[in-house]
């Protein structure tokens, strides 16, 4: 199977495309053809797994959108059924870049990652004017797709956004085969993912100023920064509040992690949110660290179910402190926990499990034509 996997807004190592998507492609023998922005965001095209073959694009960031769709939609409009046997899109934009095609190209998949119209809120870079009008575009995107491309949804409680069953592919990390450290075994707490306003980064400077003041464990911080957060990141760190490693590949992101006395999931209330599993949570209990959580559904119900961490109120700092305490003050009750969490993700929750079904979903679309 010849699979073309593009995006132009992710970073080429992102968790979901590039260590399981394209891992378990690779796994299964499948030619892989990877487009993605490598130049733009000064990822070295050799760190992709082996025989992937690269393509570079432009990224597109906040606004600057249309060069990277231009070229994105150049690409995939010459990656016509001779050179491939299914296209995987993983921007929602890249749509545009096949309609009128279909019919000269292989069978066409959006993954659908989010809720794009209820993540508008937490995009700062589109004008509060405009989310209506854009959440219009959204809807019309999502519609036309379903008509005519296939879906694959990253998350149950997207199934409501569309008329149509479609193939559900959590985004669910692998188990690492090595039994992990145990938590608590390093003085430290952590965050993994993108640092915004409604994933609670102010809670994240307000906790690691607090824990610096009572010499309590180091916050380390890893992921990119939405503009308006990064200075305040960067002071942050000149001021010892905290560890700010900005972005890592999943690999090494989940190394920070390992042995941590827990790691947090502070997102906010908000649309996007509501309905989703924070991946960051069951990466945590992937490697026996507990997790400390806002009462999101999806994930406060992983932390009961599994035994596996505490949950806290939205923009409870108090309680964020009280929480790592506790666990820091424990530390073999920290381990017990972080065990119990591993060990729920390893019968429920894995990518090793997921990882067979997406292939075989690509490999049943290959060749079957658009989805009218």
């Amino acid at each position: 199977m010849r699979v073309l996997v593009v995006t132009t807004v992710h970073t080429p190592l992102d968790a979901r495309i590039h260590h399981r998507q394209i891992r378990s492609l690779v796994g299964a023998g499948a030619e892989v053809t990877y487009a993605a922005p490598w130049s733009a965001t000064g990822t070295d095209p050799a760190a992709v797994l082996p025989g992937v073959r690269t393509i570079d694009l432009p990224r597109s960031v906040g606004r600057r959108r249309l060069a990277s769709l231009l070229a994105a939609r150049r690409l995939v409009r010459a990656a016509g059924r001779g050179c491939f046997d299914v296209v995987v899109l993983h921007d929602p934009e890249l749509v545009l870049g096949v309609v009128g095609r279909l019919r000269r190209l292989p069978p066409v998949v959006l993954d659908v990652h989010e809720d794009l119209v209820g993540s508008l809120p937490d995009r700062p870079w589109v004008p509060a004017p405009a989310r209506p009008a854009v959440a219009r575009l959204g809807h019309l995107l999502e519609r036309w797709a379903e008509r005519r491309l296939h879906l694959l949804l990253a998350e149950h409680a997207y199934r409501q956004r569309f008329s149509r069953p479609h193939p559900v592919v959590p985004n669910v990390p692998w188990l690492p085969q090595a039994e992990p450290p145990p938590a608590g075994s390093a003085d430290r707490v952590v965050y993994v993912g993108r640092v915004s306003r409604f994933r609670g980064a102010h809670e994240l400077l307000a906790l690691g100023e607090r824990l610096r003041a009572e010499a309590g464990p180091r916050l380390e911080v890893v992921g990119q920064a939405d503009r308006d957060v990064e200075p305040l990141l960067r002071s942050a760190t000149d001021r010892g509040d905290l560890v700010w490693h900005g972005y890592l590949p999943n690999d090494r992101a989940l190394a920070v992690v390992r042995g941590s006395v827990a790691g947090l999931s502070l997102l906010h209330d908000v649309p996007n949110y509501r309905g989703s599993m924070p991946t960051k949570v069951v990466e945590y209990l992937s490697v026996g660290v507990p997790a400390v959580t806002t009462p999101l559904p999806a994930a406060a119900e992983l932390v009961e179910a599994s035994g596996g961490g505490l949950v806290v109120p939205f923009g409870d700092v108090e309680a964020v402190l009280a929480a790592v305490r506790e666990l820091a003050a424990d530390r073999a009750r920290c381990a017990a926990l972080g065990a119990a969490g591993r060990a729920y993700v390893a019968a429920h929750h894995s990518w090793n499990a997921v990882g067979p079904r997406f292939v075989a979903e690509l490999q049943r679309w290959a060749g079957t034509g658009a989805a009218a």
